[in-house]
């Protein structure tokens, strides 16, 4: 019979993969009575492992509810710098590049701008002015409209019509969640959401950028489908079972 250790690492495997599991089944898969079962996902789930649910269980997902740019741009920085330099990887000279209000756009910006490079930058984010101030080939263009303080940038309505008017080679974006299991895309503001919603269908290509952590995070708003984008750069490799649903999705993975 099989260890305890052993079931519960094939639960949690299980659960990286399909994001929910059924008691049902896991008594069939692992030849064990469903008190058996029962019993697991409770000691799994006083380890923060999983959340009970009626006849199973699902994967832990977390909303941090951190809206500030202020307040994010210092934290998990050698990623957002990691990201930023894969990023700037496929950007190709004479392509106009949209860029997102993300804290880890502005190290893709600072390595545009130190590389010099021969691109047009087209973004909404006011921080990103401060960093081609200097000269560079880069042409900024900004996207003006309703600022919205807590984003450090302009969004909504007005700022939507503009971006209407743009067909970007690329875009880059930040994601607050990203859901392998229902493929949702989430942020945190509606007229975020409902402005990325609008890059995306003006871009050729796509891009979230993500720490892998928000793999297992939550917004309030969902604004897109993961199969709308193009591909993930994240970090560092993803996990064996999330790059089979990324896979699915038909996205690269950087």
């Amino acid at each position: 019979m099989m260890l305890q250790q052993e079931r519960h690492n094939q639960i949690i495997a299980k659960l990286d993969l399909e994001g929910q599991v059924r008691v049902r089944d896991l008594s069939k898969d692992f030849n064990v009575t469903e008190d058996c079962i029962r019993k697991d996902l409770t000691i799994l789930e006083k380890n923060g492992k999983l959340k009970r649910i009626h006849g199973g269980a699902t994967q832990i997902r977390t909303n941090l509810h951190r809206v500030n740019v202020g307040e994010r741009i210092g934290l998990n920085s050698p990623e957002k710098k990691l990201i930023a330099q894969k990023a700037v990887e496929i950007i190709e000279p004479g392509t106009m590049v949209f860029l997102g209000i993300s804290t880890i756009n502005i190290e893709l910006a600072k390595l545009i701008y130190q590389r010099d490079m021969n691109v047009t930058v087209v973004t909404n984010m006011i921080e990103l002015i401060n960093i081609f101030r200097g000269e560079c080939r880069a042409r900024l263009i900004f996207i003006g409209g309703e600022f919205n303080n807590p984003k450090d940038g302009f969004l909504g309505a007005i700022t939507i019509d503009q971006i209407k008017s743009y067909k970007f080679d690329l875009s880059f974006l930040g994601v607050v969640g990203i859901d392998l299991h229902s493929g949702n895309i989430t942020t945190y503001d509606i007229d975020d959401g409902l402005t990325k919603k609008q890059v995306i269908n003006s871009s050729k290509k796509s891009y979230m950028l993500a720490e892998t952590a928000k793999l297992k995070l939550d917004g309030n708003y969902v604004f897109s489908h993961i199969d709308d984008f193009t591909g993930i750069i994240c970090e560092k490799a993803v996990t064996l079972q999330q790059r089979e649903l990324i896979n699915k999705y038909g996205l690269d993975i950087l």
